[in-house]
């Protein structure tokens, strides 16, 4: 599929070189950290240096007073408390989170997590229910409750106070509860607005110790849990969030034993050296929301929460066992959606892609939507039939809000809700055909030609010589990369590779690169072999790329992870 190569927006060069003098850096560099808003010496420092003592008061939080003092409240009373969380990964870490650190001062504790399947997203009235029926007088929900008003004054009703711990945007009918901690309430005057559920937690049980005098190290033994929830919900690690990535790593990969749980995890998704944001993405995340997805959530919990290896790989198993019936699940559905596609003039062409089923598998439309625009790129929707309705969810491409486009055709929908580049939607079935013809001609008036093209955003144009240790060494300090702080892009043009390129897998490109004749680098390309017959041929071409480390036989190297290759 043809890419855009995207070059990010250069910084005046007087900036970029007082910047590289001061860090006695490269301009080019000087010129990544620019682009990414670090200016000056003193931004610097704070971005490769994070510290624990940069987190901020977490009573500048809008209601974080209440909160701590109805949690005493309640501890002091001795009153049951129920901690709720989402089904996802920052949900369970969530709850993990807080009634791992909460059972240390009370034992009139539980936790719920929500069936996905016969309760739905967010806070629920089963859950309430369990709640009243079981005697509990405060509920402490995490990722979820924020566009939960009438839920919350149905707990009101039954006697039961609520503290809301979110981070999604809220409407304009805040729910009524004894705390509502959320950093992106409009009138709220905490300085960072991108923490994760389980961030927004963690803030939380850190304005407790603060208010009873308990060393603040008792709660950086949560930072393991506090960085799979940010790498896993893709919020920006910017700012707070990046010290909490940073510190957590650190706890993930340092001289004391990792949480059972997590060991389990490392150990059964086969990663062999350090954790980083990306091997918890693709070898943590899977298998937790797997859980929720294909089973019981609460085995997360569990997990999470284990205090042995023998307990934790217990509830591991039955977790990965989950993630195989997803992934067979996931693959099966994918080829029968592209094979819909295929199968139709009509969606080959179209602007959109919204298919239907009636029995594919709820929890793992999602990720079969997201497959489905790695081979046609476009806004995507896939819908299975969920209590007599028609169920989906919604992916976008870059820069294409899919949430404004669902909107436009609410007048067929019961509900949907979501943001730019995801959404979930419920339509009666009998409003499909019309839904997706509404929905394509929306996407047609509103989608631009780029938009229809995946893109890469590149940092920066540099020769392969520029490439060595030292340099390398800069690029790793700027971890931990994701959203936000993307591991650098590069641009080389005129490569060529000096005969050893060779075909490895299926379809991935193995080759050792050269420019202008200096010395050589080795370079893989997954997926990219098509090219292999011209670059064989010595032609020369351009070549976007990040660069890594590959260790091989004990040896450790520099390697390219080529994106995207250019003939010339």
């Amino acid at each position: 599929m043809e890419k855009r190569w995207v070059y990010n927006q250069e910084a005046p060069a007087e900036v970029v070189d007082n910047l590289a003098q001061s860090l006695k850096i490269s301009p080019t560099l000087a010129a990544i950290l620019c682009q990414r808003g670090i200016c000056t010496y003193e931004e610097a420092k704070y971005f490769f240096r994070p510290s624990l003592a940069d987190l901020h008061d977490p009573f500048l939080m809008k209601d974080m007073d209440h909160a701590v003092n109805r949690l005493n409240e309640a501890l002091h009373a001795g009153e049951r408390i129920l901690v709720y969380g989402d089904y996802d990964v920052d949900g369970t870490t969530s709850v993990a989170l807080m009634y791992g650190f909460l059972r240390n001062y009370t034992h009139q504790i539980d936790f719920y997590i929500p069936d996905r399947y016969k309760e739905g997203y967010g806070v629920s009235s089963q859950g309430i229910d369990y709640a009243a029926e079981n005697g509990f007088n405060l509920i402490i929900s995490l990722d979820c409750g924020i566009k939960s008003a009438d839920k919350v004054a149905y707990a009101a009703e039954k006697g039961i106070d609520f503290i809301i711990c979110d981070h999604h945007l809220p409407d304009d009918d805040i729910p009524q509860a004894v705390a509502v901690l959320d950093p992106k309430q409009v009138d709220c005057p905490y300085p960072y607005k991108e923490l994760s559920g389980c961030g927004v937690g963690f803030k939380l049980i850190q304005a407790f110790c603060i208010q009873n005098d308990i060393e603040q190290e008792e709660i950086y033994k949560l930072l393991d849990l506090l960085v799979v929830s940010i790498a896993s919900d893709i919020v920006p690690i910017t700012g707070e969030n990046r010290i909490l990535a940073y510190y957590g790593l650190k706890h993930l990969n340092g001289p004391q034993p990792m949480r059972p749980g997590l060991e389990a995890l490392k150990e059964l998704a086969g990663i062999t050296g350090e954790m980083d944001i990306t091997s918890i993405v693709f070898g943590f995340a899977p298998r937790i929301n797997a859980a929720g997805r294909m089973g019981d959530a609460k085995n997360s919990v569990r997990m999470l929460l284990a205090k042995t290896k023998e307990e934790a790989f217990k509830m591991a198993d039955i977790i990965n066992e989950s993630n195989k019936a997803r992934r067979d699940k996931d693959s099966d559905i994918t080829r029968e959606a592209l094979q819909m596609i295929e199968d139709d003039d009509f969606l080959r062409s179209a602007n959109s892609t919204v298919l239907f089923k009636d029995n594919w598998h709820k929890g793992v439309i999602g990720i079969v939507a997201s497959r489905c625009i790695e081979k046609y790129y476009r806004p995507t929707i896939i819908l299975t039939q969920s209590n007599g309705k028609a169920s989906g969810s919604a992916r976008s491409v870059h820069g294409f809000n899919v949430h404004n486009a669902i909107e436009s055709c609410s007048d067929l929908l019961e509900q949907f809700g979501g943001h730019m580049y995801a959404a979930g939607l419920t339509l009666p079935v009998e409003n499909i055909q019309a839904f997706r013809e509404r929905f394509e001609q929306v996407v047609a008036d509103t989608i631009t030609e780029e938009q229809k093209i995946p893109q890469i955003e590149i940092d920066g144009k540099i020769e392969l010589k520029q490439i060595t240790r030292n340099f390398y060494n800069i690029v790793r300090q700027m971890e931990p990369f994701g959203p936000g702080n993307m591991r650098p892009m590069f641009v080389s043009e005129c490569v060529y590779d000096t005969g050893s390129v060779r075909i490895v897998g299926d379809s991935h490109l193995k080759l050792r690169l050269t420019q202008d004749g200096h010395q050589s680098i080795d370079a893989i390309g997954f997926g990219l072999s098509d090219y292999y017959d011209k670059i064989s041929k010595g032609i020369p071409f351009n070549v976007c790329y990040t660069i890594e480390e590959n260790i091989y036989r004990g040896v450790i190297t520099l390697q390219l992870r080529i994106k995207d290759i250019r003939m010339q």
